[in-house]
């Protein structure tokens, strides 16, 4: 006979191998015609809100491993808190203004942009904005990730420009806002003011200089060396801006000394000299003087390349770590530089023009590339006898964030808000305090920078953005912009967009009649500066949470990497309080960069690279969203082929065990066969606590946003709990006894639980795999997974006391299989039902395990157990097993062959058959 066909083996269409890259399409196909998304929000409403507010990626390009990371880590939370309860609607965006669109656009037209117009440009500007926002939105969605994909959120959208003017236009008129001439990061190659976020510091190699400035005034109280020329000595890494020198700063306590080393005399700070006169290789030296930082306030100096003095002057800044203590200040250069330069009425000069040349002014260097001129200077410096020293040094400098290139600091005229004229500095370091940092260390961070931050200046000298909505008078320059121009610009914006700015003359962009407030003339130029797009970005809470009815201000949360505590973290944080007192986001989350394997940050020279679109179509977007979850991504995350290998295994047990779920569950009707709690086997019930506990702590991990324990927690209980252990003792139940008998019935009870539990657990990170279980899921169920919640934690399912005994349970069979497998390598069996088992036990746990000698034979999968009592140590031993094999559930029994008709089959199965 063959008993193969009256077992009740698995029976399933979930396939093994889960072929994502194929099946997943077909399950975004589904959600999209059901529209499973709209459904979630729908079935959600009038729940309590919790609110991601997406950070807008740039359209241009497509996206990268770190963009996917990011999108997925907020699917995730959009998901989970979905799941567990609250109303939670995601509204992707992107933004679409400024220069990384602008210089995709230029670099394809190439000559032919100096033929096109403004608004020509601005048009091929939105159409390449547009073509990358329809090609990643494709990307995100591709990754799973669910959302208002259809009515996102745009920077270029007409309202959405409107809205940048109106809240400036609140900045301009609380009287924030500014137009002054200070030092900036200036970009020669992209000839704007670049951002705070715009600039990254990087190492770059730089002409270190010490250089003498002749003293004009007299030193006080200097006797000796009296007829020897004084020279103060400062040190610079910028040679270049040696032509901008209006004066030198000096700490006001700092010890300074007149040190006579042979024909003249250098004035520097004590506590350097000794490094200092090592460096110009001097050993024979005499301190003539010493004098206070203080005492010398106001002496003059001679310029070493100009006919102009150079005055001292004090400043805290100065340190003792490197130089002279004699600090070369340009004021037109720097930012400690100019605020010295206003407290002492300093000229702001800054002879460099928009492409980082300096002005015909200049003499010996008119016309230069600054970085270029840094040769040229020193050797002049050397023609005049004022270089004293002349060495190369590597240090971090500021490059553009886009180009790559090393920046300026030029002092031009831009726009500013000002970070203390209006509170704006007190108030959002305040509001800093207000929000919950995930990781803590985000608010020391972010609140240094904004303590420390110079105003923040707003201009930009480009095309691409929304413009500065100021009209000048033509006759006498007054600045216009007050609440009635700016509603009237906002609503033409609304109307026709901001290209109307570039299109219309003034006169049709002001309301009707209006005159200058201070000379009444009628004509006015426009301003024709755009924003910083961070500020663009910025005020997408006041752009998107303010008017959407799903949304809310402020948000429940803001996720981004932990780069944008300089960028939008920052510029929302500012516009929101500048105009609302109020941060705009209850947390923020911080998540580090993607590094490959060895740790060391990716791009494409280095050809370390992974591209999500590759991983995708080899081994699926689950395994890269299960890369996600894995790993603690408030530190950087690795990725390499190794670790994928390891995530697609781990995929694929987890993949197995709901395939062994649904295996086993082919005829099982929850409705029809469930079985009462108390009725269920003793280990279906320590399954079921082990299930609840499991919910407990991944429902936990979710709240906390710690998805790599909602992993390891998944993957432990899989791998280790059910497949290797319960699964494992479970086969001879489900497979053996009688379809619909009551022990099989119990552990499709616990088998159905587990699935259903599981799949939901793991819906927010395993979105497509989940979908798919759900499908194959028996009985009456929502159309999708992401219709339901995470399962609840059923208290009557927790039996500490039931955890406890199995714990002993388990302990044993460890040792059990132990012996088997020392028994195995002596080839006593082969599998472990061919063996039977004596435990030789002390009285305490005879006693105990007395009342399970039945089921221990099916815990250890072995033919039988005998219990012995024993004096000493607990001792097992491994004998063959008596009787015949049974041919239908292979244990050995002494009753097989005692049935006429089931020759052989043992006793169990015989009934079994029978039944």
């Amino acid at each position: 006979m063959n008993y193969r066909e009256t077992l009740n083996l698995p029976k399933t269409d979930f396939p093994m191998k889960a072929n994502l890259s194929k099946r997943e399409p077909e399950i975004l196909k589904m959600w999209e015609s059901r529209e499973i998304y709209r459904k979630m929000v729908d079935q959600s409403r009038g729940r309590e809100k919790y609110v991601l507010h997406d950070g807008p990626p740039y359209a241009n390009g497509n996206i990268h491993i770190g963009t996917a990371l990011n999108k997925i880590l907020k699917d995730i939370i959009v998901k989970s808190k979905f799941m567990a309860g609250y109303h939670s609607p995601y509204v992707p965006g992107w933004d679409c203004h400024g220069l990384p669109v602008e210089h995709e656009v230029e670099k394809a037209l190439g000559k032919k942009k100096a033929e096109l117009s403004t608004v020509e440009i601005r048009r091929r500007c939105r159409e390449y904005a547009s073509k990358f926002v329809n090609i990643q939105r494709e990307e995100f969605k591709r990754l799973g990730v669910f959302g208002s994909w259809e009515d996102p959120y745009l920077t270029m959208d007409f309202r959405y420009q409107a809205t940048i003017v109106r809240e400036f236009g609140k900045f301009l008129l609380n009287g924030s806002v500014y137009k002054g001439k200070k030092p900036v990061h200036w970009c020669p190659t992209c000839k704007t003011a670049l951002a705070e976020a715009e600039v990254k510091y990087e190492d770059h190699r730089s002409p270190s200089i010490y250089v003498k400035f002749r003293m004009i005034s007299p030193l006080p109280t200097l006797e000796e060396g009296k007829g020897k020329a004084v020279s103060v000595v400062i040190w610079t890494t910028t040679p270049w801006t040696i032509p901008a020198n209006l004066a030198i700063a000096l700490h006001p306590d700092f010890t300074y000394v007149a040190v006579d080393v042979g024909k003249e005399v250098y004035l520097l700070a004590e506590g350097l000299l000794q490094s200092v006169m090592e460096k110009f290789g001097i050993d024979s030296y005499r301190v003539l003087a010493k004098f206070s930082g203080r005492e010398l306030e106001g002496l003059k100096t001679r310029h070493p390349l100009y006919d102009r003095e150079s005055v001292i002057v004090l400043a805290p800044y100065v340190t003792l770590d490197v130089g002279t203590g004699c600090v070369h200040t340009a004021p037109g250069h720097g930012q400690e530089d100019y605020e010295t330069g206003i407290e002492y009425g300093l000229e702001i000069y800054s002879p460099v023009d928009d492409d980082g040349r300096f002005t015909a002014e200049v003499p010996f260097f008119a016309g230069q590339f600054v970085f270029d001129a840094n040769p040229a200077v020193n050797q002049k410096l050397a023609e005049v006898g004022a270089l004293l020293k002349e060495e190369e040094m590597v240090h971090s400098y500021p490059h553009c964030w886009r180009t790559n290139d090393p920046i300026i600091f030029r002092a031009t005229e831009q726009w500013f808000i000002s970070m203390d004229k209006t509170g704006l500095r007190r108030h959002a370091l305040q509001a800093i305090n207000g929000v919950k940092w995930i990781p803590h260390w985000g608010r020391d961070r972010i609140y240094g920078m904004v303590e420390n931050r110079p105003d923040w200046c707003v201009s930009r000298q480009r095309a691409w953005g929304i413009p500065i909505t100021v009209f000048y008078c033509s006759a006498c320059k007054e600045p216009l912009a007050n609440e009635e121009t700016i509603d009237h610009v906002a609503r033409l914006f609304e109307e026709r967009g901001a290209d109307v700015w570039f299109e219309e003359e003034p006169a049709r962009l002001l309301p009707e009649g209006t005159r200058c407030p201070r000379c009444g003339e009628k004509a006015f130029v426009k301003e024709t500066d755009i924003l910083d797009v961070w500020f663009d970005s910025g005020v997408s809470w006041a752009a998107v949470l303010e008017p959407r009815k799903d949304l809310e201000f402020p948000a429940s949360l803001y996720l981004e990497g932990s780069d944008q505590h300089r960028g939008w973290f920052h510029s929302s944080l500012l516009t929101a309080v500048g105009t609302r007192k109020r941060a705009p986001y209850a947390a923020v989350l911080t998540h580090g960069f993607v590094v490959d394997g060895e740790g060391k940050k990716m791009s494409k020279s280095a050809g370390n690279v992974i591209a999500p679109e590759e991983v995708i179509n080899r081994l699926g977007a689950d395994v890269l969203r299960l890369w996600v979850s894995a790993e603690d991504y408030r530190d950087d995350i690795k990725i390499s082929e190794e670790i994928l290998k390891r995530l697609a295994d781990a995929y694929f047990r987890i993949r197995n065990t709901f395939r062994f779920l649904l295996g086993n569950l082919y005829d099982f009707d929850p409705e029809r066969d469930r079985v009462a709690y108390r009725e269920l086997h003793e280990i279906d019930r320590w399954a079921l606590h082990r299930l609840q506990k499991l919910i407990l702590r991944v429902r936990e991990a979710y709240e906390r946003f710690e998805f790599h324990v909602v992993y390891h927690s998944v993957q432990n209980f899989c791998a280790v709990e059910m497949s290797s252990t319960y699964f494992d003792i479970l086969k001879d139940r489900l497979y053996t006894f009688p379809s619909r008998s009551a022990g099989r019935r119990a552990a499709q009870t616990a088998l159905y639980e587990i699935l259903s539990g599981l799949a939901r657990l793991m819906a927010p990170i395993l979105s497509f795999t989940s979908e798919e279980v759900w499908q194959h899921l028996p009985g009456g169920k929502p159309e999708s997974v992401h219709l339901t919640s995470f399962p609840e934690v059923r208290q009557e399912y927790l039996d500490e006391a039931l955890n406890e005994r199995w714990d002993r349970i388990w302990e044993l069979r460890s040792e059990v299989t132990k012996a088997l497998e020392e028994a195995r390598k002596e080839r006593k069996i082969g599998l472990s039902l061919d063996a039977q088992v004596h435990l030789y036990l002390p009285e305490k746990d005879y006693e105990f395990f007395k009342s399970l000698a039945h089921d221990l034979k099916t815990v250890f999968i072995v033919s039988s157990v005998t219990l012995h009592r024993e004096e000493k140590e607990r001792r097992v031993e491994v004998h063959r097993a008596e009787g015949e094999k049974c041919e239908r559930c292979w244990n050995y029994d002494v009753s097989v062959g005692k049935d006429p008709q089931y020759t052989t089959a043992c006793a169990r199965c015989v009934e079994a058959l029978k039944g």
